[in-house]
């Protein structure tokens, strides 16, 4: 990141989006911007769930990278990107996450598709402590169709994340009911605990997720 982009990721830091769209209308090469670890503004803004300041980045940006194009949703622009180098569907962000594992998170189905069938790996674990796969992504923010997807492809339906949490876990914890019934048919172990000893039915039980409970084993 150039040093007098600060403004930029200090203005999405606190969420204020005419800020932002002065300091890009100012200075349009921002829009591009990364930080010290080569993350885009654009994911800056879309992890902390401004899709609306993530949107005036990317309508700024004249080049989007695999990355910022997945996240966003940009099927198409992720298609050219690997036509001109297929290299791209197995590489690491600056944070340590492929295409995939950001098309999982943010629910772009279409591209989370387009990606596999170019040869993206349903099981890449994230290079960071995280250390998630995109099944986990995936089940962390109710992306079902991304779920049964990955699951197609032979994604691994116990693999466990940082803190030993399972795909199963995370949609019982979120009351992902359709997601749950994917991962139980794929042959999910109910009986897994965390690193905190718990289980998926004893994580929706916590949660108030009573349907959920109904559908898995008794913590024995």
């Amino acid at each position: 990141m150039r040093l007098d982009a600060q403004p930029l990721f200090d203005a999405i830091a606190a969420g204020d989006l005419d800020a932002v769209r002065r300091l890009v209308d100012a200075n349009p090469e921002w829009a591009a911007a990364r930080d010290a670890r080569g993350v885009s503004a654009a994911l800056q803004a879309r992890y902390r769930g401004r899709t609306d300041i993530a949107d005036v980045l990317v309508a700024a940006s004249h080049a989007l990278d695999v990355f910022d194009a997945a996240a966003a949703g940009r099927t198409d622009e992720v298609a050219r990107l690997l036509d001109a180098d297929p290299r791209l569907v197995a590489a690491h962000s600056g944070d340590g996450f492929t295409a995939l594992h950001f098309a999982a998170f943010f629910d772009r189905p279409e591209v989370a598709r387009r990606l596999l069938e170019r040869g993206a790996d349903p099981d890449a674990v994230a290079a960071n402590p995280m250390r998630v796969r995109p099944l986990h992504s995936a089940t962390a923010v109710r992306a079902t169709a991304i779920v049964r997807l990955l699951l197609e492809h032979g994604a691994d339906v116990n693999a466990t994340q940082h803190g030993e949490w399972t795909p199963l876990m995370a949609a019982a914890a979120n009351g992902d009911l359709d997601s749950v019934q994917a991962l139980l048919a794929r042959g999910a172990n109910a009986a897994l605990r965390n690193a905190e000893g718990r289980t998926a039915a004893e994580l929706a039980r916590d949660r108030g997720q009573a349907a959920v409970v109904a559908l898995l084993p008794p913590t024995a």
